[in-house]
């Protein structure tokens, strides 16, 4: 299966809570944490509320 990584590339400071909590749902909690994510319509979503704060890569 195909995966995505997700790189948090600004801060959360400032976001609202539900995109706070979405990026923590991914596993980003600071500045340049990534993690790995199944590449399926859910994560699609997680990022599509987040897609100002990260940096999407297909791997």
């Amino acid at each position: 299966m195909a995966e995505i990584k997700v790189k948090l590339a600004k801060s959360l400071i400032g976001s609202k809570k539900g995109q706070i909590a979405t990026a923590h749902a991914l596993g980003l909690h600071k500045i340049g944490d990534e993690s790995t994510q199944p590449d399926n319509p859910q994560t699609r979503g997680k990022v599509a509320k987040i897609v100002h704060l990260v940096e999407v890569t297909e791997e």
